[in-house]
């Protein structure tokens, strides 16, 4: 009897459950066809669904593979919510790769719980560009509790940035995942390592808040070169903290060694400050430190290619 009754349970499972020609594919034809296209089950929507979806997508600007993947998410009022985002984030693209990190923004209140997010970092200073840059890569601010936003304001404040700094977006992302402890920890270690007074440390971390992500062993590398051997001041370092965000061995080593020769050889000044070596683009480098020695330096491009894959040609190693 029980066999019964779950016999008719079946057939009304299966009476109510849509027929295959209810569906349509999500694309038109042109689209489904290709690869992987009216194969894929998931590539099939109600027509009820799919129709007005569809055609307002389109109509904001995103393409069918856009259209793809929002649709995908089987938000009912994922329309309604893309406008706001678009303006927000400023493209379709940016806005599909915050999704990727946080695929719940759609299905958050704007009104509850994002807007209000948006308010509170304009409040600390930032403008929807910054916001928009800074949501990219965390998502998960729009969603957040605004308490902990808050707690994220603080600690950037704690670093010394300014609000109207255009560095404040990067101190709000560098203190993201450090406790107040873990900050206070990174701050004694550079001091520490790099041989910079508080006041020191502060004014490099205003210049450069995402030191802070900086790993131990790579700021241990960095003091070694920069003060051991370029023989570079602390002073001098805490006030260009850009020159640690550089490779140590593509960039910082090799165009030192090219400055260093050109020095020892009397083609350039002595007092050329190393700096200035470091800031240029390759481009904007070869053409003002390798080109116009070709003459007198005949393989210093040769040796520079060297020093770039991690060697030191003969002609770099000085007394």
């Amino acid at each position: 009897m029980g066999a019964g009754r779950e016999s008719q349970n079946w057939k009304g499972y299966h009476s109510t459950r849509p027929r295959r020609q209810d569906h349509v594919p999500l694309l038109p034809p042109s689209v489904t066809t290709s690869k992987g296209g009216a194969k894929n089950p998931r590539c099939f929507v109600l027509v009820s669904t799919l129709a007005p979806n569809f055609a307002a997508l389109s109509g904001i600007g995103l393409s069918r593979s856009e259209i793809v993947r929002l649709l995908r998410l089987r938000c009912r009022s994922v329309v309604s919510k893309l406008q706001y985002y678009l303006t927000l984030f400023g493209s379709s693209e940016a806005f599909l790769q915050a999704l990727k990190f946080n695929c719940n923004l759609l299905t958050h209140s704007i009104e509850s719980a994002v807007e209000p997010n948006v308010a509170l970092l304009r409040e600390c200073g930032l403008g929807d560009r910054d916001i928009a840059k800074l949501c990219v890569g965390m998502p998960w601010l729009l969603t957040a509790n605004p308490e902990c936003i808050g707690s994220m304001v603080a600690r950037a404040d704690g670093l010394g940035v300014s609000r109207e700094s255009p560095m404040f977006r990067h101190a709000m992302h560098a203190v993201a995942f450090h406790s107040e402890e873990k900050i206070a920890a990174k701050m004694e270690y550079l001091k520490k390592t790099l041989r910079w007074s508080d006041a020191e440390v502060r004014i490099a971390l205003s210049k450069s808040p995402m030191m802070l992500r900086s790993s131990e062993g790579m700021v241990q590398r960095m003091s070694e070169f920069l003060i051991s051997e370029m023989g570079l001041e602390p002073a001098y370092i805490a006030h260009r903290p850009a020159m640690l965000a550089y490779s140590l061995e593509r960039r910082i080593r090799p165009r030192y060694y090219v400055v260093k020769y050109l020095k020892e050889n009397g083609l350039v000044s002595r007092d050329r400050d190393y700096y200035s070596a470091l800031t240029p683009s390759e481009m904007v480098f070869l053409e003002k430190y390798i080109c116009p020695h070709k003459q007198a330096a005949p393989y210093l491009a040769e040796d520079y290619d060297d020093a770039c894959r991690g060697q030191v040609p003969d002609r770099f190693r000085f007394a």
